[in-house]
């Protein structure tokens, strides 16, 4: 199962393990790109390896009903990516209450909820739970305030975790760097200011570009499969 599974980060996971053959469900909240997805994924890797899911992971009932779908259909999980993240906010240093639930609810609520209803199946199956998180949870880098700190709880969530469910689920997270995709954030910060970002690049980023989904996916995969036994509590950075 792939949260956010419909775009960028999230879709390109879900390509890389259609691509090593496995069975992967994705949920997001648009119905037309869960739609869109599923059909293109199916024309390449066949309808019975993909289940679109709709729904949104921020509400728990909602999560159940539709992880409940996805267990009657193929009777378990063996590993569950925690991708939804949303790194849009205000400048504020201390944002209203509001803004902060918002963005908390996104960033941290996402993934508690997530582990919540998905860790039973995990256990039975002796599963795999990995999170996707940001460099800005690791360091102060001037991202908005209410979103590091969403993204630092969230690295402290996966590292928790990992000791108290282990033997049975190992539990890692991916941090990724800046990484680049139409309609993304960095997407719309290029449109914007195209100078600042090209000279944040080549100032902060040793390999001095973004970085692409496909590299992040590389790294969920190794951390999801088999060939990652061994691993967990891991954080590994994938940020140029």
């Amino acid at each position: 199962l792939v949260t956010g599974g419909s775009r960028g980060i999230g879709w390109a996971i879900a390509r890389g393990l259609l691509q090593e053959g496995a069975k992967v469900a994705i949920i997001a909240r648009q119905e037309s790109g869960i739609n869109q997805v599923v059909s293109d994924f199916a024309q390449q890797f066949g309808s019975g390896q993909i289940l679109g899911l709709v729904g949104d992971c921020a509400d728990a009932t909602c999560l159940s009903e539709r992880v409940s779908e996805l267990e009657k259909a193929w009777g378990g999980l063996d590993g569950v990516v925690a991708n939804v993240g949303d790194g849009r906010s205000v400048p504020d240093p201390v944002p209203d209450a509001e803004q902060w639930s918002q963005v908390w609810q996104t960033n941290f609520e996402t993934a508690l909820i997530t582990t919540r209803t998905c860790l039973p199946m995990l256990q039975a199956r002796q599963g795999s739970l990995l999170f996707i998180s940001s460099i800005t949870g690791l360091s102060a880098l001037g991202a908005p305030v209410d979103y590091s700190v969403a993204k630092t709880a969230f690295i402290a969530l996966a590292q928790n975790l990992a000791r108290k469910v282990a033997p049975k689920v190992r539990v890692n997270e991916i941090v990724p760097g800046n990484v680049f995709f139409p309609g993304g954030s960095w997407d719309e910060k290029v449109r914007a200011q195209p100078g600042a970002v090209e000279t944040m690049l080549l100032s902060q980023v040793p390999l001095q570009r973004f970085g692409t989904p496909e590299e992040i996916a590389d790294a969920a995969i190794f951390l999801c499969s088999p060939r990652a036994s061994f691993i967990t509590g891991s954080v590994l950075l994938v940020d140029g």
